[in-house]
């Protein structure tokens, strides 16, 4: 690793406090939001990337959210019981199901406001395109060496 002036250091430590802050306070509000639907932080997760993302097979959700197939099957069952997703054999490959929300799923996902994601995605989309294009690119490098840190741990 090469040496990191004081200038860069800053610059790190100040994006390093946004992150925490962003991450603190999604927490907060989603505690919040959890309590007020009357869901599990899990399914909150669920609900947000349904509404972001589209449309998921299980087997892609379970990667997004880091859990075994199984998990996530019990997970999709509750909040299939609840009214908040259903399932759906893809138009693709009928052996794979999709994840999609409901009517009421889709009213919980705008109901439900987690401001430091928007507040990031604004804080991106205010950058020039080129300027996020880079951001993009870098964010994506650093996203993998945190993946690889993390697969190297015993």
């Amino acid at each position: 690793m090469s040496p990191v002036s004081k200038e860069h250091k800053e610059q790190l430590d100040r994006i390093v406090e946004a992150i925490i802050f962003l991450n603190t306070e999604s927490r907060r509000l989603a505690r919040e939001s959890c309590a007020r639907f009357g869901i599990t932080a899990t399914q909150l997760n669920v609900i947000k990337m349904l509404a972001e993302i589209g449309d998921l097979s299980l087997s892609r959700l379970s990667a997004v959210i880091g859990a075994n197939n199984s998990t996530v099957t019990g997970i999709v069952d509750r909040m299939e019981r609840d009214g908040l997703v259903k399932r759906e054999h893809s138009d693709d490959d009928r052996r794979v199901w999709m994840i999609r929300l409901t009517d009421r799923g889709k009213k919980m996902a705008r109901e439900i406001d987690i401001a430091p994601w928007d507040a990031l995605r604004e804080a991106v989309m205010r950058l020039d395109e080129k300027e996020r294009e880079r951001l993009l690119s870098i964010l994506s490098k650093v996203a993998g060496e945190v993946a690889k840190f993390y697969e190297d741990k015993p």
